[in-house]
């Protein structure tokens, strides 16, 4: 699962960056270029299974970042840049702190208004991308006619006229066909958008209410979009914390866990991605698949050799592996159960492949 980091500038979203993959950019010598690191999500039931089988390795899913230039104003061409058009979604990263010494671009503090900038921004992309690619058609068109090259205009020109009238095309009907044609084109705003909030330490105590003071009304609701909130200054300090100092402090101030556990989560269920779990001594391990995913493209997910050779999948919900103690709890129980290929998998499935080769 991969997100591209857009902002404006001094948004926080470089902190934010490093603060969820560790990865500290270094001087670009005045180059404009991205940045790239990798997180890994939390999950509660995967420090549960390590904590049973006490394995070699433990390997959380994770989330890959690239966080590229601050965006300004009428900048739209500046997001063409290749990495961020292979990404899953866009995690667009609104400022809501105000700070003396860090002036705002704009000149004052306005989320909506800023969220309205960037959306602007990844409109003028697409609009640039459907113009060239409608007059390259047209060129082509006229030395051939083709049943094709047709079906690709027509879904060409619907997304040109979504997004000349401002509409993203997230929010825009499209058959699969069309879905099919378009893909190749990382349209920016086909991609789902996972809004964050940078709030100050003031609104750290009330991450739900800073939303709706927020002004996304507009956005609420809307199809492919979701809201997290974080402080990146609080989020600092609490990242060095020991784990008990951390549990303590987000106790006190009300919070169930980080805005970054949270964020990470909220990014995860935007792309519609569950996990299932592996278990062993040798590793105990998070994999992530679409919802709906059948056990024999799961099974693809670890090794391709594994999809080919599937033979059976041994399935038994986290919940009930727990509760049991083992596996061979399970077995004896008749909890562990065994699926075939079109069987789908549920998130928290705990599965052994069965398989030959």
């Amino acid at each position: 699962m991969e997100f591209g980091i857009v902002g404006l500038e001094l948004s926080g979203k470089t902190t934010l960056f490093s603060l969820l993959t560790g990865h500290q950019p270094g001087a670009a010598g005045g180059k404009r270029e991205a940045h790239v690191g990798t997180a890994q999500v939390p999950d509660p039931r995967l420090d549960r299974l390590t904590a049973m089988y006490h394995p070699k390795k433990h390997t959380p899913a994770v989330v890959r970042f690239v966080d590229i230039p601050g965006i300004t104003k009428g900048g739209g061409q500046s997001m063409n840049l290749p990495e961020l058009k292979t990404m899953d979604g866009l995690a667009a990263v609104v400022r809501a702190f105000g700070s003396e010494a860090i002036p705002h671009p704009e000149g004052d503090v306005n989320p909506a208004r800023d969220l309205d900038l960037l959306e602007t921004e990844l409109l003028l992309s697409d609009l640039s991308i459907a113009t060239n690619r409608l007059e390259k058609l047209g060129k082509e068109m006229q030395k051939r006619k083709a049943p094709e090259l047709t079906a690709e205009r027509n879904a060409v020109e619907k997304c040109r006229l979504a997004v000349d009238a401002g509409t993203p095309l997230r929010q825009i009907d499209l058959t699969p066909e069309e879905k099919k044609i378009l893909r190749g084109f990382t349209f920016l705003t086909l991609k789902p958008l996972l809004v964050i909030l940078n709030v100050g330490e003031e609104e750290a105590g009330d991450l739900a209410g800073a939303v709706k003071r927020a002004g996304f009304g507009k956005w609420d609701g809307a199809p492919g979009v979701a809201f997290s909130v974080v402080c990146a200054p609080l989020e600092q300090e609490i990242s060095q914390m020991s784990p008990d100092e951390q549990a303590e402090f987000l106790k006190g101030m009300g919070l169930p866990d980080r805005a970054l556990d949270r964020l990470l989560r909220a990014a995860y269920s935007l792309l519609g991605l569950i996990s299932f779990l592996t278990a062993g001594e040798d590793e105990c391990r998070a994999w992530s698949i679409p919802a709906g995913t059948s056990a024999v493209r799961a099974a693809g997910a670890i090794h391709t050799d594994i999809e080919k050779g599937f033979i059976r999948a041994e399935v038994v919900p986290f919940q009930t592996l727990i509760e049991a103690g083992s596996l061979a709890v399970c077995k004896t129980h008749g909890s562990l159960r065994l699926e075939g290929k079109e069987y789908v998998v549920q998130d928290g499935d705990v599965i052994n492949f069965r398989h030959s080769g």
